[in-house]
């Protein structure tokens, strides 16, 4: 707080937040004060609980931010929403990076409940951009490192979409190629080849569609899950389709997907450019994309970047790490070019 001569504080900062109920407290703390460890790892202050709230001491920005970010967390536990870890995370995150963010505007947009009935909600400011997108836009761009709840979201949207009755199938699809590996070289007929490529997008619904239902709905194929190749001559009206790894795309397979896009249907194209599996010098149809399509009225682009990573904390540190790496290298890694 200022000082009296109107000359900001040169010590720390000493700020109380006072939380009158002990069932919201514990909330705030977490469980074996988790949170109150995530206000110190990410924000460097020391946070002190007891005498009916908790108190928060270090420099003025850091004490302030880890205070707004508890006051406007302790309204929404009052509100009835359960806080996790990992959003406690991107709140202070949030905060550091934009003090004086509206965290409950992001923390109660839900864009659909788990099949446990917990709220998915965007977490970081690019998500909320991109769930907004994922509402207004006919196709939608999402892009950058992995962990970043692109396809997540994307998913979300779309089973969202289907429980509204906006659409009335979900497609989920992939370019089958895998790093170092051929599908042609594995195991098994069709089906069991490409069930290990596709289970990513099997295991986000898994998440978000009681079992029994979800084994309803892809025997009826309400939702469907398939490899690229297998969209060649279709027209996908009514539906939500999202493609999952486009970096992997050629240009020609993805101009061939964009335009299976039918009436009442929408479509989102999720992919990390710094991770091309195709052959060297083969272009990225993702790639080509970005540039071309940037302009196109009714397509959203939206970027992501190691801040937005919400798997653990040190995936976050791996990318931040690999994007230093030597210039000599390609995009993909495969060392000096020409």
């Amino acid at each position: 707080m200022p000082s009296s001569s109107g000359r900001p504080p040169t010590g720390p900062e000493d700020l109380v937040l006072v939380v009158a109920e002990p069932e919201v407290l514990r909330e705030l703390s977490g469980e074996l004060g988790t949170n109150v460890r995530l206000a110190r790892e990410v924000l460097g202050v020391d946070v002190q609980i007891g005498g009916g709230g908790l108190r928060f001491v270090g420099l003025p920005d850091a004490a302030r931010g880890a205070h707004d970010a508890f006051s406007q967390l302790a309204t929404l536990v009052r509100q009835g929403r359960a806080l996790h870890p990992g959003e406690v995370r991107d709140a202070l995150r949030a905060l550091r990076a934009r003090p004086g963010s509206d965290l409950g505007s992001w923390l109660r947009d839900t864009v659909v409940h788990d099949r446990k009935q917990r709220p998915i909600t965007a977490r970081t400011p690019n998500q909320q951009r991109y769930v907004g997108a994922l509402r207004t836009h006919a196709i939608v761009f999402g892009q950058g490192p992995a962990g970043t709840g692109k396809t997540f979201l994307a998913v979300a949207a779309a089973v969202a979409a289907l429980r509204r009755g906006d659409v009335q199938r979900i497609i989920l699809s992939r370019p089958a190629v895998e790093a170092g590996e051929k599908l042609g070289y594995l195991p098994g007929d069709l089906t069991q080849k490409v069930d290990p490529y596709l289970r990513p997008l099997l295991d986000a619904l898994a998440e978000l569609i009681d079992p029994a239902d979800l084994e309803r709905m892809l025997a009826r194929q309400v939702i469907e899950i398939a490899p690229l190749a297998f969209m060649r001559g279709r027209t996908l009206s009514d539906a939500f389709v999202v493609l999952d790894e486009a970096q992997n795309t050629t240009v020609e397979q993805l101009k061939m997907f964009l335009t299976r896009l039918g009436h009442g249907g929408r479509m989102v194209i999720t992919g990390d450019p710094s991770q091309c599996d195709l052959p060297a010098r083969q272009p990225s149809g993702l790639a080509y994309a970005l540039r071309v399509l940037a302009e196109v009225d009714g397509i959203a682009m939206c970027g992501f970047d190691a801040t937005d990573i919400v798997r653990h904390p040190l995936v976050a540190a791996i990318v931040a790490a690999w994007d230093t790496r030597d210039p000599a290298l390609d995009g993909r890694g495969r060392g000096p070019v020409g």
